[in-house]
């Protein structure tokens, strides 16, 4: 079965289990939703709808909320310097068809994963008394251990600096610096005007840059316009060097 569906000013022929992509939906990642059917069709016989088809619709779950690829817009004018160059990308919904309904059917209810859940408690309270036991027969049969010496103590105090970082959200960003700021000009193409654009983004220090996964240099470069500096000039390996010798 096939159905035709319109959304975003675009009509789309889809089928359960398609993957589309429309103009950007206003639902969550996971979310369900529904579009009004167009036409209808099984192979033999096809309903078009005036302009809809009465009772049917097609259900999708929003698989994800992104940015299409960028498009870029060039203007010129014939014997005069005007030149303007722009560039766009469209936020863009991509929608997992789930099902087909005709006739005023509901769609079918989502499994719940709740039982598995519960099952995990009970399984991990069964098994709570065996590991008590058996802590208890080692506490009985192993020697009485004498105090540990004070240098034992030292890789504790070298893995609490190691994890002493400030925490960044999920774009690696900071609200404002921890402690002084980083002198982000010694970076290979970095200079005052880079430097105070990566501050308002809210990059501060080397490990900043260091710690920086592909998503996240992605949506750094668009959004301080760097033309993908970071990874030309590799911004990522020269802090990882500068953090070390900091």
């Amino acid at each position: 079965m096939f159905a035709v569906i319109k959304t975003g000013g675009k009509q789309y022929k889809v089928a359960e289990g398609d993957e589309i992509v429309v103009e950007k939906l206003a639902a969550d990642a996971g979310a369900d939703v529904t579009f009004d059917v167009l036409m209808l069709g099984d192979g033999k016989n096809v309903t078009v709808g005036a302009p809809t088809v009465a009772g049917a619709s097609v259900v999708g779950e929003v698989a994800a909320q992104r940015k299409g690829d960028k498009v870029t817009i060039m203007k010129k004018r014939q014997r005069n310097t005007y030149r303007r160059k722009a560039g766009h990308r469209q936020l863009e919904s991509v929608v997992t068809i789930t099902s087909i309904l005709k006739d005023g059917k509901a769609a079918p209810a989502k499994k719940a994963a709740a039982p598995k859940a519960e099952e995990a408690p009970k399984a991990e309270a069964k098994a709570a008394p065996k590991k008590e036991e058996a802590a208890k027969t080692e506490a009985k049969a192993a020697p009485k251990k004498e105090a540990a010496p004070k240098k034992e103590a030292a890789p504790k105090k070298a893995e609490a600096k190691a994890d002493d970082k400030p925490q960044t959200d999920e774009r690696g960003r900071l609200k404002k610096a921890e402690g002084k700021k980083d002198d982000l000009k010694k970076i290979t193409g970095v200079g005052p005007a880079m430097e105070k654009k990566l501050n308002e983004a809210g990059v501060f220090h080397f490990w900043q840059i260091a710690d920086l996964k592909k998503a996240q240099i992605a949506e750094l470069d668009d959004e301080a316009g760097l033309g993908g500096r970071i990874e030309r000039d590799e911004w990522v390996k020269q802090a990882k060097q500068l953090a070390k010798d900091a």
